[in-house]
């Protein structure tokens, strides 16, 4: 229908209007043709040449209005013109009236009016010019024409429809007061007058719907452009975030919107995590870890593809963290269109505005294929980066498991059947099915990574990788590096990405020896490992999300050191959920002659030697010593022993083991004697205390770690003291 505004001009819904031959009430020469109407029309009216519309003028409706109501006035006497041009919703019709006792010259009323009352709908939707003697009755129910008018009581009016081949969109009203507005020669200038506005009707509504026209195919090229781009983009980029961003810039060409972006779903904790937004009006690009949480039913229609519009009150009913970010920026609209693969939801995309009303069905529409383009390089680039994490993960795994390969092991399975070890292997069983935390304590050389590879075996996590440190063996300076890996560049020599340890054993198990010599400043980040589950790199403040099963050894007091300050005790209360104490080899003499035909066995087929026979006295003097080594001393004792075999008989050098026996016995009165003597009395005198402010090490003007060595090497322990 026909809506024109108060410059004029038209609303792109115009209809074209043409006008045929039409009959009057009096008599009326019938023209066959419209360009003779119209010259009839231009004769009759004497309008000035400039006035005359034509197809390609820019003719103003108002000032035809004008110059046709002036004209007529002093013709028939008619002062007062309407044009009333029905709405869409067929419940008003915008109204064109001009009175020349108006103050303002060629500036008509524009106002639209109701047409619920009869007579008004009557008189809009006939399809005849009508005469209507008593205006005042005719539209007594319509006040608001009646007031606009300003009729007198004897006032009438002509009404002609305003046609468009076959359907009558509007009409034109000539009110008179004379009675000789109704004579042949004024029906004629009248009708000159409603050919001449519907022929400039028809030119403007072809021009508005020409517009329309163009208007429309720009639309349409810039939405396959953007089709075209969003498509370039997802052959071009693999990575995930240069795909999001390239995109966001192609959306905000084409929609001006004021935010974009981009939600990853987590299917294991139903979360939306963000990924990449961007505030195309300066603020740029922002990569942030905001997480909303999914309800079931949100997730099943995102899943089948349901994208939504959201107005100011839907925000409000947003995840806080989101609402309230959109309300900081003045958001008052969104559209959220899901991505969907082929293992289902992926993720969202959203645009955001300031303009409540900035999206539309057909944004919801064209919305919907850019996410289906998206959602395949999506899916594609996270399959890629699955893959590629995947190889790089098999590739250290591979390294490590090769570097593990060359490794020469003290032992390759656990040998005993005294009643420590079985207690020892009967704890083992119970803790190994769970992924507890388990602590391995006793002596250098008991076989603490025995029993710890023992325990991933028997594991869920068999079929992962098994990973060890020895914390002791790495400077202090590279061991975080070691555990927790750095980025490029981190520090001085730092020229390439490494994965740490923890991360190696992710769905695995890590071993760490030696877990007593792990400085203060690293014993909190082994700590949030434990207890939240994650850690960063070295130089890295991405977080990292890991599943590995701790198992710790050491062969030192930890309550001991807490005390002392030397470590921190939750981190002892979460490596002592389990505590195994495995047996030094002093104390399961009977397993020493099961360790000796183990040990001889596999030495033999290494060193290419045929070892069948150990002499009783052998053997007997090798179960009699203490082996203060265990059995990492034993193993290396065979070692030598099988080497010096020349034939099926071994051949052990067990002149040592006296020697070593009576060298004993005499250091309680010799140099050795006298240095232990005076390091029971120096921890004596100082309650126990090893180091610090008054401890045995200051005492004795030496370093704590060669108290400690001394201490080991004379078999010094806290029960001679304490």
């Amino acid at each position: 229908m026909i809506a024109s505004g108060a410059n004029g001009h038209f609303d792109s819904e115009q209809t074209f209007l043409k006008v045929g031959p039409r009959s009057l009430q009096h008599d009326e020469p019938v023209i066959e043709h419209e360009e003779d109407i119209m010259i009839a029309s231009e004769n009759k009216l004497g309008l000035p040449p400039n006035m005359i519309p034509s197809p390609d003028s820019g003719s103003d409706l108002h000032a035809i209005l004008h110059s046709v109501t002036l004209l007529l006035s002093e013709i028939i006497g008619c002062n007062c013109v309407a044009l009333l041009l029905p709405k869409e919703d067929g419940l008003s019709a915008r109204l064109h009236l001009l009175r020349l006792d108006l103050d303002i010259s060629k500036a008509p009323i524009v106002r639209d009016v109701p047409i619920d009352d009869a007579a008004l709908a009557g008189l809009i939707n006939g399809h005849k010019p009508r005469y209507i003697p008593d205006l005042a009755t005719e539209l007594a129910g319509v006040p608001d024409l009646i007031q606009l008018t300003r009729i007198e009581p004897s006032s009438s009016a002509h009404v002609f429809p305003v046609s468009a081949w076959q359907k009558c969109p509007g009409i034109l009203v000539f009110f008179t007061n004379t009675a000789e507005s109704c004579s042949p020669h004024n029906l004629e200038l009248m009708t000159s007058a409603t050919v001449l506005i519907s022929k400039f009707l028809d030119t403007a509504l072809a021009f508005a719907s020409a517009e329309s026209y163009k208007q429309n195919l720009a639309r349409e090229r810039d939405r396959l452009k953007l089709l075209l781009e969003i498509n370039n983009h997802t052959i071009t980029h693999l990575d995930t975030s240069a795909l999001f961003r390239a995109a966001s810039k192609s959306l905000h060409s084409f929609f001006d919107n004021a935010l974009t972006g981009f939600w990853i779903f987590e299917e294991k904790s139903s979360q939306l995590e963000l990924f990449t937004l961007e505030f195309p009006r300066g603020r740029g690009f922002r990569e942030s870890t905001t997480t909303a949480i999914l309800p079931r039913d949100d997730i099943a229609s995102m899943s089948a593809r349901v994208a939504a519009i959201f107005g100011p009150q839907d925000i409000d009913e947003f995840p806080e963290a989101v609402a309230k970010s959109l309300r900081e920026n003045r958001i008052l609209s969104v559209v959220c269109v899901p991505l969907v693969g082929t293992k289902g939801l992926l993720g969202i995309i959203s645009l955001a505005s300031k303009d409540p009303d900035a999206f539309n069905q057909n944004d919801l529409d064209l919305l919907s294929q850019i996410a289906n383009q998206i959602s395949l390089a999506l899916d594609n680039a996270l399959a890629y980066r699955r893959i590629s994490f995947s190889v790089r993960r098999l590739e250290d795994e591979r390294n490590y498991l090769e570097s593990e390969f060359h490794t020469q092991y003290n032992f390759e399975d656990i040998v005993g059947q005294s009643a420590a070890i079985k207690r020892v292997l009967e704890q083992a069983a119970i803790v190994a099915p769970t992924d507890s935390t388990v602590l391995l304590i006793g002596e250098s050389g008991t076989g603490k990574e025995l029993v710890a590879r023992a325990l991933h075996n028997l594991s869920l996590r068999r079929e992962r990788t098994f990973v060890r440190l020895n914390c002791a063996a790495v400077p202090s300076g590279l061991l975080e590096s070691e555990l927790f890996g750095h980025e490029k560049g981190a520090f001085t020599g730092a020229l390439a990405q490494k994965r740490g340890r923890i991360e190696l054993a992710h769905e695995g198990s890590l071993f760490l020896d030696e877990i007593g010599d792990i400085g203060l400043e690293l014993q909190p980040k082994l700590l949030r490992v434990l207890q939240e589950r994650e850690f960063e790199r070295l130089g890295s403040n991405y977080t990292i999300k890991v599943d590995t099963r701790l198992i710790a050894a050491t062969h030192r007091d930890l309550p001991d050191m807490v005390r002392k300050g030397e470590f921190r005790d939750d981190l002892f209360y979460r490596l002592n959920v389990f505590p195994i104490h495995i047996p030094p080899l002093r104390e399961r003499k009977e397993d020493i002659p099961l360790l000796v035909h183990y040990f001889v066995a596999n030495l033999s087929r290494k060193l290419r030697k045929s070892i069948r026979v150990i002499p009783p006295k052998v053997m007997t003097a090798i179960t009699s010593f203490s082996w203060p080594g265990n059995i990492r001393e034993l193993q290396n004792f065979i070692e030598r022993s099988v080497i010096l075999s020349r034939d099926e008989t071994l051949a052990a050098p067990i002149s040592e083991l006296d020697d070593a026996l009576v060298s004993r016995e005499i250091s309680a009165n010799t140099l050795h004697g006298m240095e232990r003597e005076m390091i029971l009395n120096a921890l004596r005198a100082a309650g126990g205390k090893l180091s610090g402010s008054g401890g045995a090490a200051e005492r004795l003007g030496l370093k704590r770690t060669t108290l400690q060595r001394k201490m080991e090497r004379l078999g010094i322990l806290k029960s001679d003291y304490a």
